[in-house]
């Protein structure tokens, strides 16, 4: 790596080398980590792993750049950018770096989750055996909102074949170096669509209007992640968004925490959460939700990393 032409730092401190960018991450990092999370996904068409990198195409404003994503050491990632695609604006690059940092959700301070963990009884073994993982997010407000309702009611694998459907039907791909790279619908092409458009890809009626209509919300400018952010808490944040029909308390508990960050969203009706529970306990039936609610009080706006570290036994 040549020297640094250009170095701007913001909350997350990186490098601009142009063609490539360093990212500095915090002491409770560890990338294998995330990227054993990221491998488990098998069915992902929005991006792929080949020799412990990460390879995806990341649209910023009208320019796609495709990079790819290694460890560098225990304190640092790099980003290199993938055929022509290295973008000329440092702008546009540091949009890259921040868009990075935010999917690994490198911004939160994981300190005094990691001391509550340690006197949790639950909590205790998932930080021993993922330490350095984070909660991976889902950046954008309409993707994350659409994987909630595709997901709902079905298997994982069954909701990862309707995810490509949807985004090899509706997206757009880019090609580089031999290799194509999807990226996924925006509001505005799903907005366009009629219900029949989504059937056709095995998507239920319902699922299918629930989808047409929150990209019409979001393409009519009445849901936006500023809106829910400036909601004040996750209860509020959460009440705008179970009025939206096909998003219950689950799904909106799983946007506010992998795409708006909100520490103490908390999907407490999950089955993936009660079933990791019943593992940990050693127990022949899954927790009550009263139960939940008494294991989990010490978690007071970590309940989104409880969850996704106690989800991560079984995922």
């Amino acid at each position: 790596m040549k020297q640094s032409t250009t170095e701007v730092k913001w909350d997350g401190h990186w490098e601009d080398y142009e063609q490539e960018l360093k990212l500095f991450v915090p002491n409770e990092f560890r990338f294998i980590q995330n990227l054993n999370y990221l491998s488990n996904a098998s069915g992902e068409c929005l991006f792929h792993i080949k020799d412990q990198r990460i390879y995806r195409a990341i649209p910023i404003g009208l320019q796609t750049p495709v990079v790819e994503i290694r460890a560098d050491g225990d304190h640092a990632m790099i980003i290199r950018f993938l055929g022509d695609t290295k973008p000329k604006e440092k702008g546009v690059r540091s949009a890259i770096a921040r868009y990075v940092y935010e999917w690994f959700d490198l911004d939160t301070d994981l300190t005094a989750f990691y001391e509550l963990a340690k006197r949790d009884a639950l909590l205790q073994r998932a930080v021993q055996e993922f330490y350095g993982l984070r909660n991976i997010g889902i950046p954008d407000l309409f993707e994350a909102i659409s994987w909630g309702i595709i997901g709902q009611q079905i298997n994982m694998t069954f909701a990862y074949t309707l995810k490509r459907r949807l985004v090899e039907s509706y997206g757009r791909q880019v090609e580089c170096d031999g290799h194509v790279y999807w990226l996924y619908p925006t509001p505005q092409d799903i907005a366009a669509l009629r219900v029949e458009d989504l059937q056709e890809l095995k998507m239920s009626v319902k699922k299918s209007e629930y989808l047409i209509d929150v990209a019409r919300l979001i393409v009519e400018g009445k849901l936006c992640k500023e809106q829910l952010m400036d909601a004040g808490t996750v209860k509020a944040a959460e009440k705008m968004l179970v009025q939206i029909r096909g998003i219950g308390p689950w799904t909106a508990n799983y946007v506010l925490m992998r795409c708006l960050r909100m520490p103490a969203a908390f999907p407490i009706d999950d089955v993936g959460l009660h079933n990791a529970i019943k593992y940990l306990l050693g127990t022949k039936e899954k927790p009550t939700k009263e139960e939940i609610i008494k294991l989990s009080a010490a978690w007071t706006n970590w309940e989104s990393y409880a969850t996704f570290y106690l989800w991560r036994f079984l995922y």
